[in-house]
């Protein structure tokens, strides 16, 4: 069955079901209804954001970090921070705030945003950013307005970091144990934040609601709810939004030309910044010999996939980077070339290592394209005799295996994922510098490739803003050696939105932002 059928029977599914999949709208009231957790920027219970990867396109509209990027990605801008500034030396960052408020009507001040850096350095609440903001030494608070961070040493990417840890009540979260903090009932039954939007309520597998919060210092929102619809896969989605169930939905590189007619939708495209990747977990001594990694870089050819599968759409990786400010000149290529893979193979005793026994490949991409990409490269490494059997799941499945506390790594041998490359650099430290490794960090891989562990050392240490690229080039040097993972591809990001929104914004942002959207501003017309 083709996608565009595929597309039609959901529709027709959909227009039967009717209200009955989603919140139902009340009379003569304005609601935006989305797809937001559709593809990437997003999964289904996906409440606690100190423990997000993505889905932050979402989480912004009821929490709030100090500072985002702008809507370009340019610029880091101030959020929950009027403004801020660093010290020349790069070892103090001060933060004015807002005057803000909780959803309960409690004010924010200096000890919210104390006890949330603090929280999220600590690795017992089940936080993603430990390691990333190990180098704070002390979070200072002279008033109630200034947060002042004292770093042990400088850390280029600690802004880019504080796009994404949103501020936590005190009042409401002390009182829980943070070892009990992740998986409490808290985040998506009764949590309050400061933005333009309250938590309303979550119907488990259909839709998360939230309503206008009136008491917004930007101004009351223009709409008064929105409701993130969930849906199983990307055809589902655009059928709900062929059929005006839904006004914005994250899509495909292959959706896009069945809905640029009409002038019904607004096609959104930008860089996704995610570097696509087959991820060797090192924990299992198939991948311990670097010609075994190399094989399956020359095995699969990734130009054909991109002009075939992505239409174009997409740019090979030889690094975890592709901005060519960021990629040495002589970066190998790894050109498409199976005899040279089979030599290595052979080379490396790959008949004794595992022979034609299958290796399953792990991920939580299950669109339709994902799907071809995966079988293309099943069938270009099993003419080398590297046989693989994808295994797609959902996000929260996919996390759980990977991120457990005792992961099992016969349970994902190889992964396809994707991790952001920008628009910091920095981004990537978190899946493969060894000082990463869980529960620290995002190297859930288990790389230990001391190259690669001090090129980003070295770069997250550069003070000099002149320098930083040619740290950074040494840093995709090092992975274009090493091959802790096999970059495929950075792809180009979709989303479709009704014309009937009006001053909608969205950006193809890693991990879904955040950055600055201005939901408040966001209206639904006729």
């Amino acid at each position: 069955m083709s996608l565009r059928t595929m597309t039609s029977a959901f529709a027709l599914c959909a227009a039967l079901l009717g209200a009955a999949v989603g919140a139902p709208a009340r009379a003569e009231e304005a609601v935006i209804t989305g797809g937001f957790d559709v593809g990437p920027g997003g999964f289904q219970g996906n409440f606690n954001p100190l423990a997000a990867t993505a889905g932050f396109t979402w989480l912004s509209l009821y929490f709030e970090p100090l500072v985002a990027y702008d809507d370009k990605l340019e610029t880091i801008v101030g959020v929950l921070a009027d403004r801020f500034e660093t010290s020349p030396d790069q070892l103090a960052y001060t933060f004015h705030l807002a005057d803000a408020k909780w959803h309960d009507g409690q004010p924010f001040t200096a000890k919210d945003a104390k006890f949330t850096i603090e929280l999220a350095k600590q690795g017992t609440s089940g936080t993603v950013f430990a390691a990333r903001l190990a180098a704070i030494a002390a979070v200072e608070t002279p008033d109630e307005r200034t947060v002042v961070l004292k770093l042990s040493k400088p850390s280029s990417g600690l802004l880019d970091v504080l796009t994404k840890v949103m501020m936590l009540p005190q009042h409401a979260l002390a009182g829980i144990a943070p070892d009990a903090l992740a998986k409490n009932a808290w985040w998506s039954t009764t949590p309050i934040g400061t933005g333009p939007f309250k938590f309303g309520r979550y119907v488990t597998d259909q839709y998360v609601e939230l309503a206008a919060n009136p008491d917004y210092r930007g101004g009351k929102p223009a709409v008064s709810r929105i409701i993130n619809r969930y849906f199983g896969n990307t055809a589902a989605a655009v059928a709900a939004l062929r059929a005006g169930e839904i006004q914005f939905s994250y899509v495909d590189a292959d959706d896009v030309p069945t809905l640029t007619d009409a002038g019904s939708f607004r096609v959104i495209e930008g860089n996704s910044y995610v570097v696509n990747y087959l991820g060797f977990n090192q924990e299992l001594p198939l991948w311990k010999d670097l010609r075994v990694r190399q094989a399956v870089m020359h095995a699969i050819d990734r130009n054909a996939i991109i002009q075939s599968l992505y239409k174009g759409a997409a740019a090979p990786a030889n690094c975890g980077y592709v901005a060519e400010r960021l990629v040495p000149a002589d970066a190998d290529p790894y050109a498409y070339d199976p005899d040279k893979a089979r030599q290595l193979l052979q080379e490396a005793g790959w008949d004794k290592l595992n022979g034609d026994k299958p290796i399953t490949v792990l991920t939580y991409y299950n669109t339709p394209l994902a799907t071809n990409v995966l079988a293309a490269i099943q069938a270009m490494l099993g003419q080398v005799g590297i046989n693989v059997v994808p295994r797609a799941v959902d996000t929260p499945t996919y996390n759980g295996t990977i991120m457990a506390a005792k992961p099992d790594p016969a349970q994902f041998p190889l992964v396809y994922a994707g991790l952001q490359n920008g628009p910091d650099p920095s981004n990537l430290n978190v899946g493969l510098n060894e000082k990463q490794i869980p529960p620290a960090g995002a190297n859930f891989l288990h790389i230990r490739m001391p190259e690669v562990s001090a090129a980003f050392d070295a770069a997250l240490a550069e003070t000099d803003e002149a320098k930083r690229a040619d740290r950074y080039r040494d840093v995709c040097k090092a992975m274009n050696a090493q091959l802790p993972w096999a970059t495929l591809w950075v792809a180009k990001r979709y989303g479709v939105a009704s014309t009937k929104l009006k001053n909608f914004v969205w950006t193809p942002a890693p991990g879904g932002g955040p950055y600055q959207a201005h939901p408040e501003t966001w209206a639904v017309g006729q």
